[in-house]
């Protein structure tokens, strides 16, 4: 067994073998294990935010370490072994479903409030203002008291709300716009854009099935296709008609616009368009990926993910997809996982202070307080994914267990993380 030993970003110098904890998607590298040969590497490595990598003697040019904080010599982990459970951060399962109550019940509101905005938006613009403006308020209020957020996904008892697609994408926008650094005005903008971004349906209700991610499987011309992308401009005029900030119908206006041209409906490239409107334009796009209206065929958010990057990724802006994939983790909440100590388990929550390590529900049949086990991964240093799954890849009763859910709702909640935080 090659040993590994925890070291500090700082101490990584050239020769060092080096082992990731990290899924692919975050870095550049071709493999997660691999010896350092440049400084342009080191680099790359501090540059992804960790902390800390795993360091192989046996197998790198390095006598000895250099001088610093390292831990103490660990064996890598292997699929086989078992952690140790006197050393994993647990909560109980209704410790947790106590802590996302509240979360949910904000939830329901803020989508009971959206349902009136859009009965508003056409009669009583000035009314609806209003009530957009104190929905993304509320929101950011909460986001501006919080030095980290927690991104929970919700349970299967929240009702099928009309309003939980526009209320998703405005809790993801406005996270990740906080991600890329926005704040104060430009970020409200951001928010009451992605809570709007659809309201024109109102006034062109589309096909059942259609949307902007799968509109291209439509001829061009067509009468579906032509009266869905009519909801870009009523959206726009009613948000007119409120007379809220012109950024923020700016920012609707380019939430179907794809970089490579291949949007619509100016068919704007990058070089065009506005962070705000791709940071709407992405969100939008991975809430209707995760809940399409056929859950036959649903992804998890992880495979939807991977989805983005390996046929969508030319049509958005590389900082902001980058900054997505970060902000949310590699393995979002509603995706399903393979421990490296061959447990199973289900994504809950992510801390953006410790994107890459999650809160997983875990399925093990053999723990003494029940199958069902929350492990936080964040302080169980020993635990890692080895890979995502499809539900398809799971046995009957880890799938009866873990429950995973058809509709993937988020809301989020101030954060508590294990340890300093860190920017993303």
């Amino acid at each position: 067994m090659n040993h590994s030993v925890v070291i500090d970003i700082g101490q990584v110098r050239v020769g060092m073998y080096v082992q990731l904890d990290v899924g692919w998607l975050v870095h550049p590298f071709l493999v997660n294990n691999f010896k350092i040969t440049s400084q342009k590497q080191i680099q790359a490595l501090k540059g992804l935010g960790l902390q800390s990598v795993r360091y192989v003697p046996s197998k790198s040019d390095v006598a000895s370490l250099p001088a610093g904080p390292a831990q103490p010599e660990v064996p890598a982990p292997e699929p086989a072994e078992a952690s140790a459970p006197a050393a994993e951060a647990k909560r109980s399962v209704d410790a947790w479903r106590y802590r996302i109550r509240s979360c949910e019940q904000r939830f329901v509101q803020v989508c009971s409030d959206y349902e009136l905005l859009e009965r508003t938006a056409q009669p009583s613009p000035a009314q609806a203002r209003v009530v957009s403006e104190e929905l993304v308020d509320s929101c950011l209020a909460e986001i501006d008291q919080a030095k980290d957020v927690v991104l929970h996904l919700l349970s299967e008892q929240i009702p099928d709300a009309a309003g939980s697609h526009s209320v998703n994408v405005s809790v993801l926008s406005l996270l990740l716009g906080r991600t890329l650094g926005m704040a104060g005005q430009p970020l409200r903008n951001l928010g009451l854009a992605a809570l709007l971004h659809d309201v024109g349906k109102q006034v062109h209700p589309p096909a059942w099935g259609i949307h902007g991610m799968n509109v291209h499987q439509r001829a061009e011309g067509s009468a579906e296709r032509v009266r869905y992308e009519m909801h870009v401009g009523e959206s726009v005029a009613i948000t007119e008609r409120m007379a809220l900030p012109a950024d923020v119908s700016h920012i609707i206006a380019q939430h179907h616009e794809w970089a490579d041209g291949t949007g619509f409906p100016l068919r704007l490239v990058a070089a065009d368009l506005e962070r705000s409107g791709q940071i709407l334009c992405l969100v939008n796009g991975y809430d209707r990926l995760c809940n399409p209206l056929d859950t036959s065929a649903a992804l998890t958010p992880h495979e939807i993910l991977a989805l983005l990057y390996s046929q969508y990724r030319e049509k958005f802006l590389p900082e902001v997809l980058t900054a997505f994939v970060r902000m949310m983790g590699v393995y979002p909440p509603g995706s399903l996982i393979e421990l490296n100590d061959g447990r199973f388990g289900l994504v809950t929550s992510v801390n953006s202070a410790y994107p890459l390590k999650p809160s997983i529900m875990v399925h093990d049949p053999g723990a003494v307080d029940g199958p069902l086990l929350l492990l936080e991964l964040q302080a169980s240093p020993q635990l890692g994914i080895r890979r995502g799954l499809n539900p398809s890849r799971l046995p009957r009763k880890v799938l009866d267990a873990l429950l995973p859910r058809q509709r993937i709702c988020y809301y989020f909640e101030k954060g508590s993380g294990v340890g300093p935080a860190k920017t993303l």
